[in-house]
């Protein structure tokens, strides 16, 4: 199982954006048949195997294996990925790009747009994929936010004049800052 399936195709996501489906992908974290599944959320196994169907034509869900129950073959499922995550660009664009300043919301959500598509675009395969995360909470009065971002940008230029040479395994940094809302703890 992946950690990312990283979702492009329409019919990728036409598959997964049905709710009944989403609950037959999360019993499907573990490997499970039709049946099974059909038991725990108390559904017919005809109707489970309809969604599953749907699923594993759309690459969201995997036969893994297969048991022989009273003459009859089962298939045993499982979701492709822990995380399914669905491409800005099925949408699209919607009206033209605007040149934006590094203080607006605009900007931060292209920057997200790129960091989504870069680490989707990662070889999951590999093992371990080495990688760097740093989250903290701030808080800057607006009149000190144009300073605290040359402050960022100075403190960073420090760490790419630092790390900028030719050895070792080249990173792409991001950082981000965005209202903390206060729902979020």
């Amino acid at each position: 199982m992946r950690e990312v399936l990283y979702l492009e195709q329409i019919e990728q996501a036409e598959a997964l954006l049905k709710p009944q489906r989403v609950e037959v992908l999360r019993q499907l974290a573990e490997p499970r048949t039709c049946t099974e599944v059909a038991t725990r959320l108390e559904q017919t196994p005809q109707r489970v195997y309809y969604h599953v169907k749907q699923l594993v034509a759309a690459g969201l869900v995997e036969r893994v294996s297969e048991r022989r129950v009273r003459g009859i073959t089962e298939g045993i499922y499982q979701a492709a990925a822990r995380s399914y995550w669905l491409s800005p660009r099925l949408v699209g664009r919607i009206g033209l790009r605007r040149a934006r300043d590094e203080l607006s919301l605009g900007y931060l959500l292209d920057l997200m747009e790129e960091v989504q598509a870069d680490i989707a675009g990662l070889d999951r395969a590999a093992p371990e994929l080495p990688s760097v995360g740093v989250s903290g909470e701030i808080r800057v009065p607006a009149a000190q936010r144009q300073q605290f971002l040359h402050d960022l940008q100075t403190a960073l230029q420090g760490l790419f004049t630092r790390y900028g040479g030719a050895e070792g395994d080249a990173f792409k940094l991001a950082v981000a800052c965005y209202p903390k809302g206060n729902d979020r703890e």
